[in-house]
């Protein structure tokens, strides 16, 4: 990015609460603006901060002069909370709502066109506050979770079960009010990890790189008692309910979040755009399909919620 990027917008590190909880929001706001923009609300997947490559989406949007808003959630990232690295699902719904509820507050926004922008983990998160009827004017969802059988099915019995005993230990340390026992977000194939497809580690360490970003600045693991719960997940079963604009992204080969699920979760959505892509989960954040992906996002943007109204 070179100068004159950067004079197009300005960046501001803020905090909003959730419930009680100070969570880390960074606001892009475009530079020369005349009338209150829509806003793009972003967080990120399983386990995962915001630093790691969503600036790259950020940037692409406030040039394009929509204010962004990217958030980590309570126990991640920059936000406060404790345990770290604790993924509680009905807790990161929660700080969904209090990012939004924050971003219709913000100087120059225009309150009443908001877009929830989620990937992976977050794309489910942003489906569900949709289905649940969280007013967004369009939502951009790429790669999402969808269906938490399905994510289980494609971890494979073998890998379901190296990772059991820590999800029930840590549990079982939850109920006691002990310290969290943590598992690897990212491994290869074969680790006790979340995510060991081939492509699992290959795809982080380029994430980490077009992050610049080195191994150990933040920490890769989570609570192994969101396990038991991921399976129960499922953002599709509300999917016929979102009355908004809907763009979902998926990648053909993805093996955490399966595009043959995916596609029959976006057939429900009544207002849908649908692009498929040849790759893998990990794909869509770094060269060279980067450049495809955030652009159609932005031409979907400047369709479905355009600048000016």
């Amino acid at each position: 990015m070179n100068s004159d990027d950067r004079s197009q917008y300005t960046r501001s590190d803020e905090w909003f609460q959730s419930d009680g909880v100070r969570c880390a929001i960074a606001v892009y706001r475009p530079v020369g603006a005349t009338t209150d923009t829509p806003a793009v609300v972003m967080a990120h997947g399983f386990a995962t901060p915001r630093a790691i490559r969503l600036s790259a989406y950020a940037e692409v949007f406030v040039r394009a002069g929509y204010t962004v808003l990217v958030f980590d959630y309570r126990h991640f990232g920059d936000s406060d909370g404790q345990p770290r690295q604790l993924l509680d699902i009905k807790k990161q719904l929660e700080d969904w709502r209090n990012a939004v509820a924050y971003a219709r507050t913000v100087d120059g926004v225009d309150s009443e066109r908001i877009v929830g922008w989620g990937t992976s983990f977050a794309g489910g998160h942003v489906l569900t506050r949709a289905g649940a009827g969280e007013q967004f004017a369009a939502v951009i969802a790429q790669i999402p979770h969808v269906n938490g059988l399905a994510a289980v099915r494609v971890t494979g019995l073998r890998r379901t079960l190296r990772l059991l005993p820590s999800a029930v230990i840590d549990q079982a340390r939850a109920l006691l009010k002990k310290s969290p026992r943590y598992v690897e977000s990212v491994g290869r194939p074969g680790d006790v990890a979340v995510m060991t497809s081939p492509d699992a580690m290959p795809g982080r360490d380029r994430l980490l790189a077009e992050s610049s970003l080195q191994n150990g600045d933040y920490p890769e693991t989570v609570a192994a008692r969101i396990l038991l719960r991921v399976g129960l997940y499922n953002p599709g079963r509300t999917a016929s309910k979102i009355q908004c604009p809907t763009l979902i992204q998926i990648m053909s080969d993805d093996a955490v979040t399966p595009a043959s699920v995916s596609l029959k979760t976006a057939q429900k959505i009544p207002d849908i755009t649908v692009h498929i892509h040849k790759g893998g989960h990990f794909d869509p954040y770094t060269q060279p399909l980067f450049p495809i992906v955030v652009e159609e996002q932005l031409a979907f943007l400047k369709w479905a919620v355009p600048l000016t109204p």
